[in-house]
């Protein structure tokens, strides 16, 4: 069996992402000891009834002291705040890291807490389902996943490879950009798809009484799987689209533009210009599906039960 990434992993937050990692971390051998800590306390005893870490801490100081990788499981509103939490209880050469989906403001709120001498490398597992908390984990969340790593510049190179390291052991596939690259990437492919959908969601609900239940009984169709995106969890979104809001902002504007086309398409006709359009983003779907990301199987391949989404 491969030696450890890390000898200690300490997860500040326990749920969806970090209960996954703990999982995972532990199948894989990537480290021998995870030490867990929740805010909740019920959060904290439940993990600890799943058998998700080797110990279990109230205190996030308490879960960091001499971890080798500390990594912020928490919504990125809250990184700084557990940042400057945490920062008097690292040891020398920590690796503190993060799962957040924005990266520049993640940076600015943890980076000025770090002191010298620990090593701050930003990361971005892009999976997840519309579940949440401990229960929701499982060990084969970041298979064949991306893991975006976004190191600050200067930091040291053999942190973010053994940080490389740890991602790959967990089945995850991993690239590194600049902080700004990959907010504006995670807009369009992420957080805008999240917006349309808790809004078209909400405007649906807002028929609801004038349809006589009709949505919610033939939402088989395209409408179930907005529903599906708009059930995750709402303090992690919302947090996302305040943190990120210029990218969220410039891609909106840009789908915006493109709507008004398409309502110009149909309003007058354009029976050509609308299949050639429908044609071209068939063959995006199909290039996702080549690339591993999602598959062909009925029902979008999403299992009845726990979902495996990439979110």
């Amino acid at each position: 069996m491969n030696e450890p990434v890390f000898e200690r992993l300490a997860l500040i937050g326990i749920g969806l992402i970090g209960s996954s990692i703990a999982l995972a971390a532990r199948k894989s051998g990537a480290t021998r000891h995870v030490a867990i800590n929740s805010r909740t306390p019920k959060t904290l005893r439940r993990a600890e009834e799943l058998g998700l870490g080797d110990s279990y801490h109230a205190d996030p100081g308490d879960a960091v002291r001499d971890a080798d990788c500390v990594i912020l499981c928490v919504p990125v509103g809250a990184s700084g705040e557990v940042a400057k939490a945490i920062a008097p209880h690292l040891k020398p050469g920590a690796i503190v890291s993060d799962v957040g989906s924005v990266k520049a403001s993640v940076i600015t709120q943890v980076a000025p807490h770090l002191p010298e001498g620990v090593h701050f490398v930003p990361a971005h597992p892009v999976a997840g389902t519309e579940y949440s908390g401990p229960d929701a984990g499982f060990a084969e969340l970041f298979e064949n996943r991306w893991c975006i790593l976004t190191p600050p510049p200067g930091t040291n190179p053999e942190a973010i490879e053994r940080l490389h390291d740890f991602w790959r052991r967990l089945g995850a596939n991993v690239e590194i950009m600049t902080a700004e690259h990959h907010d504006l990437v995670l807009a369009i492919t992420s957080h805008v798809p999240h917006l349309i959908a808790y809004n078209i969601v909400g405007t649906a609900a807002d028929l609801e009484t004038v349809t006589q239940s009709e949505v919610m009984k033939y939402s088989a169709g395209g409408f179930r799987d907005f529903t599906r995106i708009a059930a995750s969890d709402p303090t992690m979104w919302r947090d996302v689209f305040l943190h990120n809001r210029e990218a969220v902002l410039e891609m909106l504007g840009r789908f915006s533009e493109d709507l008004t086309a398409l309502q110009r398409l149909i309003r007058y006709g354009e029976e050509d210009k609308l299949y050639e359009l429908f044609t071209r983003t068939r063959e995006i779907r199909r290039g996702i599906i080549a690339a591993g990301q999602e598959t062909e199987v009925a029902d979008f391949g999403r299992p009845h039960g726990k979902g495996k989404d990439h979110a």
